[in-house]
């Protein structure tokens, strides 16, 4: 009876101290990596260095701050939900591709791209350094060294070295490529800063003007022009990378030979606000009050984008 109890309280004990089972929690996946992956599968014209910058960011941030370094000729973009329209402005006058790049799980059909995705190499030397990482062997203790028999070397004979033929000369072994390998070019922080948007108060004060610009892109910095590239423009469009230029004069009550002047001088300046914007990944928008003048604008410069406001001064 004794020996029973005994053996009763020993099992009472050993299945106190057992601890239980800790389940395994699945770690959590790492943004970064999820950021490079994405980007992986789209075509870039810089080899992917600007995502590979911005990967630590959510994603939505590095396709507004890299989709200009995207190969637009292979790529379209499909409002397929039209979430991002802006009805304001009309198709043509809005940059979607960022809004569509930018949705935490991209629609299929979408995002399409033309050919071969080729992963840049500035994404696939971060992908490998991820999956060294995740493979990198642990370190074991040494195996035990146990004595070889010796065994005696079989002589072998060398066959007599060749003559080169008179007629071929040996080529010499390569010491190099015979171009400097290509790597990941860092991007400045003075490039970066250039082509930062950078608020300033209108230059104007003309509060039709003004107000036109604030509510009709509608503008991310209201009451405030916006600086890019050492460029002014009047306003930047709320949620994608569209700058503007608003124009509000009465173009169709000038005579004829001012209105001509007035496009001479306009186009000129909005030649240079177009490639200023265009070489800082921004699309570009000019909004004007009337129908005549959008037609004047497009018989001499067809290559722009322009929409009718109806802004009244």
């Amino acid at each position: 009876m004794c020996l029973r109890a005994c053996i009763a309280l020993l099992l009472f004990l050993s299945a106190c101290t057992t601890t239980p089972p800790t389940p395994r929690v699945p770690a959590a996946r790492d943004p970064r990596l999820a950021n490079l992956q994405r980007a992986a599968t789209l075509p870039w014209t810089d080899g992917g260095r600007c995502a590979v910058q911005e990967a630590s960011e959510p994603w939505p941030v590095l396709a507004e701050r890299c989709f200009h370094a995207l190969d637009h000729d292979r790529i379209e973009f499909h409002d397929l939900k039209g979430q991002c329209a802006v009805a304001s402005a009309g198709a043509a006058a809005v940059g979607l591709g960022v809004c569509v790049l930018a949705a935490p799980e991209i629609v299929v059909g979408a995002v399409i791209v033309a050919g071969v995705v080729v992963v840049g190499f500035a994404i696939k030397e971060a992908l490998d350094t991820y999956a060294e990482k995740r493979g990198r062997p642990q370190v074991r203790p040494a195996p035990e060294t146990r004595p070889v028999p010796e065994v005696k070397p079989v002589p072998v004979t060398k066959p007599a070295p060749q003559k080169p033929s008179p007629k071929k000369r040996p080529k010499p072994e390569p010491t190099g490529p015979d171009f400097p390998p290509i790597g990941p070019v860092e991007i400045t922080e003075r490039d970066r800063r250039w082509c930062e948007p950078i608020p300033e108060p209108h230059a104007g004060e003309d509060d039709a003007h003004n107000k036109c610009a604030d509510q009709f892109p509608p503008n991310r910095y209201p009451g405030m022009d916006v600086l890019v590239a050492g460029v002014s423009f009047d306003a930047l469009q709320v949620g994608v990378r569209v700058l503007w230029e608003i124009k509000t004069h009465r173009f169709d009550t000038y005579p004829d030979f001012i209105q001509k002047r007035e496009i001479e001088k306009e186009i000129k300046q909005l030649d240079k606000q177009r490639k200023a914007a265009r070489d800082c990944g921004y699309d570009f928008v000019v909004g004007v009050s009337t129908e005549e003048h959008k037609e004047a604008l497009e018989f001499q410069a067809p290559e722009l984008k322009i929409v009718v406001t109806g802004c009244k001064r």
